[in-house]
């Protein structure tokens, strides 16, 4: 085709490109005989954007087959339900996007009946579109809508099975990648040595340091304003404790890694009125709370929050989500208060209590100290909590023995138990034992070695500096 040309007084030059290209698609259409208007500005190409996004699911067939495998982009994984019509599962795209279509790559188990719902908030959702007949294989489902959060409500099965997607894949534009953790690769393991993956955690042992009737979360700067609690950590921490202070040049850990200035603390233990303080140095984990625990991201400086009700009854802290064996003492184990049977001369009281690891990546604290961190659900953290951070646990003992009828927290009854954690963590520290230990699936000790796996190497020298 060669380039047309325009007249002008006489003579006659060759149109400009952008005048050809119109004069072409204008006899194309006119041929066609549709009407059109032609675009003068460009609009990006919808993407997937939610590969990689953190998904969550009403219930999950097995741990391997939660939310998050439907937008892993590993056409091999995949989310299967439980056998039961209504189920949904959701992804969190990080920030409003402009949904054009959705994509489901189905196994043989496949959704007869579901829709397409967006929303702003997790909360309030908004149809966008309506499947009646489903037949499963791959399928794509046009959905035009704005929102946050994408969400397939299904509502009728077509097998007897559950539902199960190998893919859930949203295109559209916008939405937010969340900050990823970039793990320092582990050095070659040696021949025949054991690469599995058994645990991700990290311990951070301290010792307590002092009791005070303050609480610097609850009741921040008012000395005296609440029970007794026992402090480890931050040998500073008081009621006027702040973020600032927690860091500030000269304060000092009783933890074994000098640059964990946190603060930990739980209510006194009393026997028969006096405090019982151990002189030990407790354990503190922290693990991966979620199936996926490479997306695991060190905690914000200043996040704080509360673990626990001081005012649960005993089927509230036998149940709660923290509670991982209750209290032990000798041959009791799970026990949901303090033991009243006479504990063997020489064993000590002890408790393991796992905090949640879901944070809703805005708010450092919330009014009740509470809301602002969630537990994870079926093995992935929520929509509401989108952001996986460290999952502590603590394990405390106590230096007491046979009769424990007078033994009680000063809070009250063991189910009161409950503990506060203030981040103080030098950063660079936190996100290297968080990367090599959590996201590097190792079992490691305080500076990040582990016992096992030696090959794999540490984060602090014996000096507690950062390895190169």
């Amino acid at each position: 085709m060669s380039t047309p040309t325009v007249r002008r007084r006489g003579r006659t030059r060759p149109a400009s490109p952008r005048a050809w290209l119109a004069a072409v698609l204008a006899t194309a259409v006119v041929a066609s005989g549709v009407v059109a208007t032609l675009a003068t500005t460009a609009t990006a190409a919808p993407v997937n954007i939610s590969q990689g996004k953190a998904a969550s699911a009403s219930t999950a067939e097995s741990p391997d087959m939660v939310g998050a495998k439907a937008v892993d982009g590993n056409t091999s994984t995949r989310w299967s339900s439980t056998f039961a019509d209504a189920q949904w599962l959701q992804v969190d795209l990080g920030s409003t996007a402009t949904i054009d279509n959705v994509k489901l790559s189905w196994e043989a188990a496949y959704g007869k009946a579901f829709q397409v719902q967006v929303s702003s908030n997790g909360t309030t959702w908004t149809t966008v579109a309506t499947v009646t007949n489903g037949t499963g294989g791959n399928q794509t489902v046009s959905a035009p809508g704005t929102g946050r959060y994408v969400r397939l409500n299904l509502t009728a099965r077509g097998t007897g099975y559950g539902y199960s997607l190998w893919e859930f894949q949203v295109f559209g534009t916008g939405g937010t990648t969340p900050p990823s953790t970039t793990p320092k690769p582990l050095p070659p393991a040696p021949p025949g040595a054991d690469t599995s993956v058994t645990h991700h955690e990290f311990q951070a042992n301290c010792v307590p340091t002092h009791t005070l009737p303050d609480d610097p979360i609850v009741f921040p700067g008012q000395a005296g304003a609440s029970h007794s609690h026992t402090f480890m950590g931050n040998r500073t921490t008081n009621a006027k404790t702040t973020a600032a202070s927690l860091v500030a040049a000269g304060t000092t850990t009783s933890c074994t890694v000098p640059q964990d200035r946190s603060a930990y603390w739980f209510p006194t233990l009393l026997r028969g009125g006096s405090q019982v303080v151990s002189t030990d140095e407790q354990t503190i984990y922290y693990k991966s709370g979620i199936l996926d625990y490479k997306k695991v991201q060190p905690f914000p400086a200043g996040l704080r929050f509360v673990v626990g009700n001081m005012l649960a009854t005993q089927d509230e802290f036998k149940n709660a989500p923290g509670t991982v064996e209750g209290f032990e003492c000798g041959d009791t184990t799970r026990s949901w208060d303090i033991p009243a049977a006479a504990c063997p001369a020489g064993s000590k009281l002890n408790i393991r209590y796992q905090a949640p690891s879901c944070w809703d990546g805005v708010n450092l604290d919330s009014a009740n100290h509470k809301t602002h961190m969630a537990y994870p659900v079926n093995g992935e953290c929520p929509t509401s909590h989108p952001v996986p951070v460290p999952m502590i646990e603590f394990k405390l003992s106590w230096p007491v023995d046979g009769n424990l009828s007078n033994v009680a927290f000063s809070s009250g009854r063991g189910y009161s138990f409950h503990y506060d954690f203030f981040n103080g963590w030098d950063a660079p520290v936190l996100k290297a034992l968080t990367e090599h230990c959590i996201n590097g699936g190792l079992q490691c000790n305080p500076r990040g070695f582990d016992l096992y796996k030696p090959w794999a190497g540490g984060v602090l020298d014996a000096s507690f500096n950062l390895i190169p």
